[in-house]
């Protein structure tokens, strides 16, 4: 069967179903808008976790992994990761509901936070301001 011979309507159907399995779920950060990003935390219910495997998964077994980046329950919340500065003014919402583990942590750890070898491992002293600089540090980055 071919699709040019379906009615326009169904076509449409069909490419409403396919959509969100070929979106690009990539978030790319604006770095003029995150200047000072200095922790982050994942905002979500427990309830919401339970049918986003890949999300659990992350919050769960990941997060304890990085530093200055914390859980905070929110009964009915969707899953979002929420960049905050250094007063912790909310910068951005990212919403994590569409990302898989894989994509969750290649962000965190394009974001700068710093991923200890394990939950309890000291953060090195380099590390300690991250994902920011250090007051009076230049960026590294041209953008921020």
């Amino acid at each position: 069967m071919s699709f040019l011979l379906l009615p326009p309507p169904v076509l449409l159907l069909l490419a409403a179903l396919v959509a969100p399995a070929t979106t690009a779920t990539t978030y790319r950060p604006d770095w003029n808008r995150l200047r000072g990003l200095a922790r982050a935390r994942v905002e979500t219910c427990g309830g919401q976790l339970n049918r986003l495997k890949e999300v659990k998964a992350f919050v769960t077994q990941d997060i304890p992994f990085y530093h200055n980046l914390v859980m905070k329950h929110l009964p009915g919340a969707d899953p979002e990761l929420v960049l905050l500065g250094r007063r912790y003014e909310e910068l951005e919402r990212i919403p994590l509901s569409e990302m898989t583990r894989k994509e969750i942590n290649e962000l965190v750890q394009e974001l700068g936070f710093y991923r200890k070898a394990a939950p309890d491992a000291q953060v090195p002293q380099e590390y300690l301001w991250a994902p920011a600089k250090p007051p009076g540090e230049a960026s590294d980055r041209a953008d921020l």
